[in-house]
Order: C-alpha cells, then structure tokens, then sequence
C-alpha cells in the first residue's frame, strides 16, 4: 500500500527515476526553489540550496539556545551581571 502525504514543502517535485537518471537538470531546473524527490509516490528527500540549508540550521541552532535559556529561567539558574563590568 502506498503512502498518501497531504503536504509537499517544495518548489518542484520529481521522481526518484528521473532524478537519479539527472539529478543536475532535476536540481537547475528548480532554479533556488526546493525539490521533493518521490518514491513509489512518497517523499523521499528534499534537495536543498546550500544557503537554504545554512539559514534553517541557523534558526535550528537559535531556537535550541532560545530554550536552553528558557529552561534556565524557569530553573532560576540565573547569574545576575552587570553590564558596566563587561
């Protein structure tokens, strides 16, 4: 049976057949845009620009410190500075 998905997060979307046969077309022809490569109809991977991967890996990164503090917070593990002594 296959997969039925309801959301594709991409620009383009194409086969596994068609992509292994040239991922280079497959990859131009999205231009900067995102491609959801399908297997027996079901995502396989997305291929991603390198700038695209960088900026969600950045935001990854900040929202783990974004809850690292948080956590701390809510812990009361807090260290009270003063910026003047910076």
């Amino acid at each position: 049976m296959s997969e039925v998905f309801t959301a594709a997060y991409a620009d383009h979307i194409a086969s596994i057949s068609a992509f292994k046969k040239n991922p280079a077309r497959i990859v131009s022809g999205a231009g900067k845009g995102t491609v959801l490569v399908l297997n027996h109809n079901a995502p396989a991977f997305y291929c991603i620009e390198p700038s695209i991967f960088e900026a969600m890996m950045d935001r990854l990164e900040e929202s783990t410190l974004g809850q690292m503090a948080q956590e701390r917070w809510e812990k009361g593990d807090m260290v009270e500075i003063d910026f003047d002594d910076l």
